[in-house]
């Protein structure tokens, strides 16, 4: 059986680069060892999103009066919402099932490993079969990394997976670490009633985003009663009928559930590297030029693996670009305006270069900030904490970074992105009419304060 484009992966980089090769003629095979949407669709950015969006429904209930509605007794049926997140995932799933089958890419179930030069050995359930393979894309994405001392027995102390699949709200959870992940599940379980710590071995959670998003998330979640614990270290976790945290120090915390979350492991074995002479860095992660292409020809790799950005739309973006150069259309990788989003409540969201990024490296920066609590829109919606900041350069009037804590800050930093991949200046952005009442008029009116003219301020 033979392919121009073997993918192994089925993840969000490794389903796009298989439906782009295909819809640009190529012969494709795709391989995955599980469902296709890879962590992502399946535990990760989508079911968390889809409990996220069930706890704001009932943020939104809580505070109904303040609209003149009255609701009566609120109660959550956390079966159902389980049942909800599932259902989300499985036709999503289908869908991109859907797609691989309607674009001819063949879909094979099994674990793969490089076999020998543009061969692909799968072993499924029904045995084992090669591929041919003119080209190949690794694509095996991540893992939840796990520190053995914790404990981790999948029941009392769990990774992000087993929390997705909880038969209820822990009446009290810790939470090791105070990054994306750690802060999204401390947002969802605090919002259905569980007591949440947050123990942080950084100076604050959100360490990556800039500092002002940082320090404003950290206030945020203390006052939706989460319990912060920023500078320690664990020094031993005991499980009895609880399980005891026991902090640098001898601080005790005694939970119900500890959530392990302190980032995510490079998946890659079984893989074959080796053999295939593909070199991997120090890191684990595979090396890859701009191109997505491995030490080896006609071995490319994207996504997770190649220890660039960890974010699914970065993976998309490497897996049409490994394409593109698969098919000849030459195409470098630009990872200069790569937007994070944060699912907390309120929402993060950030592109660019952060304030702390910028004074380490010595480049000056203009800064204008407007407050949702000054936006008409905002103030309609009830939904007033937060902030929009955007970064300049005092030379070129070119955006550097926009960073927003906030009401719908997912969605609106698509357009902080637009703007610095076009390089559009402050002052133009400024200059452009945005609709009132709108949410996104707090980013012209952050624009406008770079340079003291912010009208709303």
């Amino acid at each position: 059986m033979s392919y121009k484009v073997v993918v192994i992966g089925g993840g969000p980089g490794g389903y796009a680069a298989a439906i782009r090769a295909a819809r640009m003629g190529a012969r494709v095979a795709l391989v995955e060892k599980g469902n296709v949407g890879g962590a992502c669709l399946n535990w990760g950015c989508i079911p968390t999103k889809a409990l996220a969006a069930g706890v704001s429904a009932l943020r939104t209930i809580h505070r109904a009066k303040d609209f003149g509605i009255d609701t009566g007794e609120v109660s959550v049926d956390f079966s159902r919402l389980m049942e909800r997140k599932d259902q989300v995932v499985s036709r999503l799933v289908q869908g991109v099932e859907f797609l691989l089958k309607k674009n001819k890419v063949d879909l094979f179930k099994g674990a793969a490993r490089l076999s020998g030069s543009g061969r692909v050995l799968v072993t499924g359930t029904d045995g084992s079969l090669e591929l041919e393979a003119e080209n190949i894309i690794l694509a095996t994405g991540t893992e939840p990394a796990l520190i053995k001392d914790f404990g981790y027995d999948g029941d009392m102390v769990i990774t992000s997976n087993e929390a997705l699949n909880l038969a209820g709200a822990p009446g009290r959870l810790v939470v090791i670490g105070g990054g994306v992940i750690g802060s999204e599940f401390a947002c969802i379980f605090s919002a259905l009633g569980s007591k949440v710590t947050v123990a942080e071995i950084m100076p604050a959670i959100l360490s990556l985003m800039d500092k002002d998003v940082s320090r404003q998330m950290q206030s945020l979640m203390k006052r939706q009663g989460i319990s912060i614990r920023t500078r320690v270290k664990i020094q031993e976790i005991r499980k009895t009928d609880l399980v005891t945290v026991v902090l640098e120090g001898g601080e005790e915390i005694l939970a119900d559930k500890v959530l392990i979350s302190i980032g995510r492991v490079i998946s890659l074995t079984g893989l074959g590297l080796e053999a295939a002479g593909v070199l991997v860095g120090d890191r684990g992660q595979v090396l890859v030029n701009d191109r997505m292409e491995t030490t080896v020809s006609g071995i490319y790799a994207i996504g997770d693996i190649t220890g660039k950005i960890q974010l699914a739309h970065v993976a998309s973006a490497q897996g049409l670009v490994a394409v593109d150069n698969i098919m000849g259309h030459s195409r470098l990788m630009d990872y200069r305006v790569v937007p994070s989003c944060i699912f907390t409540h309120p929402e993060v969201a950030g592109v660019g270069l952060t304030t702390q990024e910028a004074e380490s490296s010595g480049i000056k920066i203009k800064t204008g900030k407007f407050s949702f609590v000054g936006s008409g829109k905002a103030q309609a919606m009830g939904e007033t904490d937060g902030f929009v900041k955007v970064l300049a350069d005092p030379e070129t009037d070119r955006i550097l970074g926009v960073h927003i804590v906030g009401p719908h800050a997912t969605d609106l930093i698509a357009e902080a992105a637009l703007a610095m991949q076009a390089g559009v200046t402050v002052k133009q952005l400024a200059e452009t009419i945005h609709a009132h009442p709108t949410l996104a008029e707090s980013l012209l009116e952050a624009a406008g304060a770079v340079h003291g003219m912010s009208i709303h301020m």
